[in-house]
């Protein structure tokens, strides 16, 4: 599947960019463009950076959840058992923004079922497995950008490269979301780059459901979702030279205002973010 050095493929992903220099890009900061201008240049170009909200209980359960994940694969292979991948949650437990104790503790309960179902779910195959990577920074030239992030797994599996992002959020998930993911295409293809290795399946592990959502891409599908990348990039990136020239940040970066404003960090330093949604409690989007 590989095609000289132009990358995976068939993608030539090794072109020559010396005339105009990469931009460097995570998914985060792409989706931060996206979805809200304001917010992007308030996260990663205004200095000194605003001061930002406190801590979502849902992202501190997310955390734990990725720390244990982590810890677990760091164990030797025998010892990778539903009762360890438990007790990694009290290892990295941390209580910040729940309401109470008492609503802790009972995520913290439910946490460690995840994780003892998801290692019992694997198997044997979870003594056997050796991952390329967990929790992996990737950093590559593809196209017109350099994609970076840091995956939470990269998986070998039959010569190829698979990357798998853990979910614990409360929204069910389907293929679409593992097809439709920039992210995990982003991953695959820097990846790919610098693992010397094909790489098309990203898959999506839904903790609290146990699922795998799984989606196999094919050049067109990478291509596309590169194409977006670099679209959104260039945006980015020509906003904040033009205000580093000093240009209207208004201009420039203008709030777009949603229902998802409720969960901005920034919210405090942004009226129309304040009017679109109401304030909400820390714990407000814990699955019920």
């Amino acid at each position: 599947m590989q095609c000289g050095d132009g990358g995976q493929l068939g993608l030539d992903f090794g072109a020559d960019f010396a005339t105009r220099p990469l931009v460097r890009v995570t998914p985060s900061r792409l989706a931060a463009w996206a979805g809200c201008p304001r917010r992007y240049r308030m996260t990663y170009l205004d200095r000194p950076a605003p001061v930002r909200g406190g801590a979502w209980a849902h992202n501190t359960l997310g955390a734990v959840v990725h720390l244990a994940l982590r810890s677990l694969f760091e164990l030797a292979g025998p010892a990778r058992t539903p009762q360890a991948a438990a007790a990694l949650v009290d290892r990295h437990w941390s209580g910040e923004g729940f309401r109470d104790r008492e609503q802790a503790v009972a995520y913290r309960e439910r946490a460690r079922g995840w994780l003892a179902d998801y290692a019992a779910d694997l198997g044997d195959d979870l003594a056997d497995a050796q991952p390329v990577g967990v929790e992996r920074w990737v950093s590559a030239p593809v196209g017109a950008i350099v994609a970076e992030g840091r995956i939470d797994r990269i998986d070998a599996r039959g010569g190829e490269l698979v990357i798998v992002d853990y979910k614990t959020g409360r929204h069910l998930l389907d293929v679409g979301d593992a097809r439709d993911s920039q992210a995990l295409a982003l991953y695959a293809l820097a990846a790919q780059r610098v693992l010397h290795q094909p790489c098309t399946q990203v898959e999506l592990h839904h903790l609290p459901t146990g699922r795998v959502l799984a989606w196999q891409h094919d050049a067109a599908s990478l291509r596309a979702h590169l194409e977006r990348a670099e679209t959104t990039a260039a945006q980015a990136e020509r906003a904040g030279q033009e205000l580093a020239r000093g240009g209207d940040p208004d201009e420039l970066f203008p709030p777009r205002p949603s229902p998802r404003c409720v969960m901005c960090d920034v919210r405090r330093h942004c009226p129309e973010g304040r009017a679109a949604a109401p304030a909400a409690e820390p714990w407000a989007f814990l699955a019920p």
